[in-house]
């Protein structure tokens, strides 16, 4: 080594500058060009989820616009705007990961937003870790996603075990004999859906209910008649469906044409589904699983209320707005608040500072755990009543009361 030193003396410390600067930590820099930092967000705006991916955009574009409105972000004393670099994903996972690549490589996007859906989420989720890039996501809720030990993945929604635990419960609340109770469970074959299986049955297991059914639907989801037919003949006391907005659309027309009578159904993404507006008095009893409602109470400076966000996006885009709208909203929020206490554009710093969040918002209380779940928002469970969604559950935000059982199909007004 010495005589290697004495003859290729500026070789040598060439080599070892080089070996010094890869153990080294990297520094990155998210994407600013003059007054603007641009995130990044493949959303499915064509394919099975578009419906939820329409309103997952709505609500970034609306969180954007408020932001830049108020002054932007100020960083390190400087104003910026802030803008979103979107692509479709097209409702495939692949591809999401394919566009997650390209942000981060191709167009030097280093803050993610979340796509629509857990799938997505997943997919994309380990090509955020791989670069070390933020991605702060809305709408994958699926528990799986936070046992991976990811270090730059964070949700702001309430995980998927969570999302039906309350319909258990009330189901149990007003039973004589929860023993007695016997439910039906339909969901999607995705992990979402496979996610609130094992949370909606676990808590029912250990309040001694019986499972009757227990049905995995395809992802086409086309038809539910087979097991619509075994529940007309085995008459559960509680149907609990899964399946996004497809499956919450095709549950409410196959349940109505069919006449099932059930005393309690309880389903997730009715107000993305539009259940209401498609399907008016089928649509009444149904209980509803929902990450936000506004009527809660909660605040920020920036949209004020609940209720004040839902009146501007109402305004905005034409229809009231479904919770995957609000949440996707508030993650932009919670950048803003992120970039300004790290005062700086350094991807890492910026982890920290979003790890480190503790705010409220009009969406909910935002306060991440080690894993990067939210762990400070409460889920919320409203039934639909004389064509509204009302909330019924939990108790402390009720201003309804459940409607129960459900009338038989030839009894209903």
């Amino acid at each position: 080594m010495d005589n290697l030193c004495k003859k290729h003396p500026t070789g040598v410390l060439s080599l070892f500058f080089v070996f010094a600067i890869t153990l080294l930590p990297l520094t990155i820099f998210a994407k600013v060009e003059g007054d603007t930092i641009t995130l990044g967000a493949a959303v499915s705006l064509t394919g099975k989820y578009s419906t939820n991916g329409k309103h997952t955009k709505n609500g970034y574009d609306l969180g954007v616009k408020i932001i830049n409105k108020a002054g932007g972000i100020v960083v390190n004393g400087k104003k910026y705007k802030v803008a979103i670099k979107y692509y479709d994903d097209e409702s495939t996972p692949a591809r999401g990961a394919q566009l997650a690549e390209r942000l981060i490589n191709q167009d030097k996007v280093k803050f993610l937003l979340g796509p629509y859906g857990s799938g997505l989420t997943k997919a994309m989720a380990p090509i955020a870790e791989k670069y070390k890039v933020p991605m702060v996501e809305a709408n994958g809720a699926s528990l799986s996603l936070f046992n991976k030990g990811y270090k730059y993945l964070f949700a702001i929604l309430s995980t998927t075990e969570q999302y039906l635990q309350s319909v258990i419960t009330l189901a149990a609340s007003i039973s004589k004999d929860p023993k007695k109770i016997r439910i039906a469970g339909v969901f999607e074959n995705d992990p979402f859906s496979q996610d609130i299986r094992k949370g909606v049955f676990k808590d029912a297991k250990k309040l001694g209910m019986k499972i009757v059914i227990d049905d995995k639907l395809p992802q086409d989801l086309n038809d539910m008649s087979a097991t619509l037919t075994k529940i007309k003949a085995l008459k559960p006391d509680l149907l609990v469906v899964s399946g996004h907005a497809k499956g919450a659309t095709l549950a409410i027309r196959q349940i109505a044409d069919m006449k099932v009578n059930v005393p309690m159904l309880a389903m997730t993404h009715c107000d993305s589904a539009d259940i209401i507006g498609k399907f008016g008095k089928a649509a009444e009893y149904t209980l509803c699983a929902s990450q936000w409602d506004r009527s809660l109470s909660y605040k920020d400076k920036y949209f004020g209320s609940a209720e004040d966000f839902a009146q501007l996006f109402q305004k905005t885009y034409n229809y009231a707005p479904p919770y995957q709208a609000a949440e996707s909203a508030a993650a932009i929020l919670v950048y803003k608040d992120a970039l300004e206490r790290a005062g700086s554009f350094d991807t890492l710093k910026v982890r920290d500072a979003i790890a480190a969040t503790n705010t409220q918002t009009f969406y909910g209380n935002i306060k991440f755990d080690s894993t990067g779940k939210n762990i400070a928002k409460p889920m919320v469970l409203y039934q639909v009543q004389d064509g509204q969604f009302k909330v019924v559950a939990p108790a402390k935000w009720a201003k309804s009361k459940l409607r129960w059982p459900t009338p038989p199909w030839d009894k209903r007004k």
